[in-house]
């Protein structure tokens, strides 16, 4: 259990410190997703139906690799705490790896594939030893369940943040590179350096953070997994937030074939970016304040249907109306916001279920089981974007030189950005009905909805 400081407010410089490790967060969930895909198949000339495949093995080995990690963080006890060692060595394996994966040797075509499947894997894998321990720190800050949203507050506001200027910077550092492959490996030294610098803070920033004793236990990892499936509100919400990052996941893969395809301009990559994460800097406190008021799940469903109801207009727009295009995109971001705070605000809720039905505080198994469906929705999405492409005959291209595309590749490309990320949000809404906590539950944690 968690020593007595636990249960106090934590100051303002801890909530701080723990949140900036979100900015890396933000930025490497953000930045292959919106640019790998493009990398492989308008830089490298990689057919879409195989960079499709390069984006989803590695996600997909996170499924083991999450959860392992949570549950032997639960399990490490050292002077620094059970999850810093974790994020240290994070801090320093994880940059590096990113700044290979954009910085291409000269290889034959077959070698080529492999090599950026290799440095995927290794990138992901090193984001894992840093995130998950990282995710789960907050479960065992405080006991003090109002406290607990005040640190999950600022991660997000932090991980907003990440999210933004990755999207932005990214692709216009690229152009600033010449864009080609030395604009991208230009991209992947200046993100290496920003994941190594907020990644190494929440480092030094949580050296004073209460520590908790690890879990003692010889409960097989395999039945710590099963423990996380067999929490019901854990795994409705797991199940209805992979949808939702399955259609987030989708639309980051389009953003720079919808720029590009269907608005002429690949200049137009950066400014839907920021239409769709900057409005969350501005509705994060309605959110907040929408969730004490009706309650967070009521307030993560309304944020779904305002995601679905903007990808719906925005199918129908009109691309020469750049206008209609940016509200849209604008409506969507402002659903975005909610469908990140509200969810995260949830599940540590869930997990407290857990410990006051077992007595075990297993933060770990249960935010490595998460994180592999948050890692893994990522990874299928721009995977489902790329079979999209592959389905409506896209055509690859060398250097990013603009063609002509066949028609229905063009409505392939806006259907896959727009009408479906929207579906996948109505199908993670019908999911939602079936969460709920027990009354018990409700009542220890304070909770009221």
């Amino acid at each position: 259990m968690a020593d007595k400081d636990a249960g106090q407010n934590l100051p303002r410089s801890t909530h701080i410190g723990y949140a900036i490790g979100s900015v890396s967060t933000g930025v490497f969930s953000t930045v292959p997703g919106l640019l790998l895909l493009s990398f492989m198949v308008r830089q490298l000339e990689i057919p879409a139906a195989i960079a499709g495949i390069v984006l989803l093995i590695p996600r997909l080995w996170d499924v083991i690799t999450d959860p392992f990690c949570g549950s032997l963080s639960d399990r490490t006890f050292t002077r620094w705490g059970a999850r810093r060692p974790w994020m240290l060595a994070g801090s320093f394996t994880l940059p590096v790896a990113f700044v290979f994966l954009f910085t291409v040797p000269d290889l034959s075509a077959s070698a080529l594939i492999w090599y950026i499947l290799f440095i995927y894997i290794l990138c992901t894998t090193t984001f894992t030893i840093y995130q998950v321990p990282y995710i789960a720190m907050p479960a065992e800050m405080t006991e003090n369940y109002h406290e607990r949203t005040t640190i999950m507050s600022w991660r997000i506001a932090f991980m907003t943040l990440g999210i933004l200027v990755g999207g932005a910077a990214a692709p216009e550092l690229v152009s600033a590179g010449g864009g080609g492959t030395e604009g991208y490996a230009l991209m992947g030294l200046v993100v290496g350096a920003v994941l190594f610098i907020f990644m190494f803070g929440s480092f030094i920033g949580t050296k004073n953070v209460p520590l908790v004793k690890p879990v003692v236990s010889s409960t097989p990892f395999r039945e710590q997994f099963k423990a996380a499936i067999d929490n019901k509100p854990f795994f409705v919400l797991l199940a209805a937030y992979f949808i939702q990052v399955l259609g987030v996941g989708v639309m980051l893969a389009g953003v720079d074939f919808f720029s590009t395809n269907i608005l002429g301009d690949p200049g137009q990559t950066s400014i839907l970016f920021v239409c769709l994460i900057g409005p969350a800097l501005i509705t994060m406190p309605l959110w907040a304040r929408v969730g004490k008021r009706v309650g967070k799940l009521n307030g993560y469903k309304i944020c779904i249907c305002l995601f679905a109801i903007g990808g719906l207009l925005l199918m129908f727009s009109n691309p020469e109306s750049l206008w209609q295009v940016y509200l849209f995109v604008f409506i969507m971001g402002a659903g975005y916001a909610g469908t990140q705070l509200f969810p995260f605000a949830m599940l540590p809720d869930t997990i407290s279920a857990d410990t006051i039905k077992t007595g075990l505080r297993r933060p770990g198994a249960f935010t490595g089981v998460w994180m592999a469906g948050d890692k893994g929705g990522f990874a299928v999405g721009p995977a489902i974007f790329a079979a999209v492409l592959a389905i409506t005959g896209y055509i690859e291209t060398e250097g990013g030189i603009l063609i002509d595309q066949p028609e229905l590749a063009l409505v392939g490309v806006r259907f896959g950005f727009t009408l479906l990320p929207a579906i996948l949000m109505v199908v993670s809404l019908l999911i939602l009905r079936k969460y709920h906590l027990d009354e018990e539950t409700k009542a220890m944690l304070g909770i009221e909805e």
